[in-house]
């Protein structure tokens, strides 16, 4: 498959050129979750215990793409072999795309222990069978202040935009917060992941670069000061982390936006909300300034109830930001 003038080219184009709008904001649904979690990522039945099978995450991808909600759709290789196979991006304009290596820190299947550890590179898709579907694929890293671990992350990466390269594959860059506290010493560690980001990148050719980054939300500070770096070659995405409420979902996404980052790449926050293809247009809905978070749970409750859909939690409890990076700036 060739690069061709998707939705999300001309989007990426107006934010390296200095034209972005509200609109142009980038939405991908991350259901690679089968590359770290196992079957456990599919979600458990709670009547069975049993993992949902790969029939009921690749229906989820089939209808989030019909819906023409999100722009990217991000999956496992063999899911996509699946959707390719059955012509899923045919008729739509969303991009797909690849996961293309698993370090071990996102090991997080059920029993697993990968997370207490530093991350090793490893890849299981093989670049030239990913590049037979698509044409974009995701690279992921994980900085520890560990002068080994980390120049085994970074020629672990140098190798892979050489092969990348060659074969035609595009690619962005994720970048992990440790799982657990490293030494920072004095500074903070979204500022000390903004440097390294850049330090990593400062050596690398336009033709090899990320088309863009997916990382953890830092805070306001850290957030504006990447964003603002170099706004035309280094463009910010941020990952959603747990499911959390609906209200971090809402705030995440404001806050991010409102501070500089372009892209919102959302996996659990999307695939176990009540109303996926929902929650995906309150995202946009506040990213472009019609609701605030708060007014956008509100408004996602109210479409449950006339939908006839459960909510998880009561409104009170949803209206709750529990995660703490967002307190500061919850509106």
């Amino acid at each position: 498959m060739s690069e061709k003038s998707t939705r999300l080219n001309q989007k990426l184009d107006r934010i390296r050129g200095g034209n972005y709008r509200p609109r142009d904001f980038i939405v991908a649904d991350a259901k690679d979750g089968d590359m770290g979690g196992g079957a456990g990522a599919m979600g458990i039945d709670p009547e069975t215990r049993l993992a949902h099978s790969a029939l009921v995450y690749r229906s989820a991808m089939k209808e989030m793409i019909a819906s023409d909600q999100v722009d990217i759709m991000l999956m496992s290789l063999s899911s996509a072999e699946v959707l390719t196979s059955d012509g899923v991006f045919e008729n739509y304009d969303v991009t797909p795309a690849v996961r293309l290596n698993e370090g071990t820190d996102i090991w997080g299947h059920r029993g697993a222990d990968y997370r207490n550890h530093q991350a090793r590179p490893f890849r299981t898709a093989r670049l030239d069978r990913a590049r037979a579907l698509c044409d974009l694929g995701l690279y992921a890293v994980t900085f520890y202040n560990d002068v080994d671990r980390d120049v085994s992350t970074l020629n672990a990466y140098c190798e892979f935009r050489d092969q990348a390269n060659t074969v035609g594959m595009r690619h962005f860059l994720e970048v992990f917060n440790p799982a657990f506290p490293i030494e920072t010493f004095d500074e903070d560690i979204g500022i000390y992941i903004n440097d390294a980001i850049v330090r990593c990148l400062a050596g690398v050719a336009r033709e090899e670069r990320p088309l863009f980054l997916k990382m953890q939300y830092n805070g306001a500070r850290a957030m504006a000061e990447l964003a603002a770096y170099d706004p035309e070659n280094l463009i910010v995405g941020i990952l959603g982390g747990s499911a959390g409420t609906t209200r971090d979902t809402f705030e995440l996404i404001s806050q991010a936006a409102r501070f500089g980052a372009r892209i919102a790449l959302f996996g659990r926050k999307i695939y176990f909300a009540e109303d996926s293809m929902e929650i995906v247009r309150s995202m946009r809905r506040v990213v472009q300034g019609e609701l605030s978070p708060t007014e956008a749970v509100k408004a996602y409750h109210d479409h449950l109830c006339k939908a006839g859909l459960t909510a998880t939690r009561s409104l009170e409890d949803d209206l709750q930001v529990t995660d703490l990076i967002l307190v500061s700036e919850a509106q």
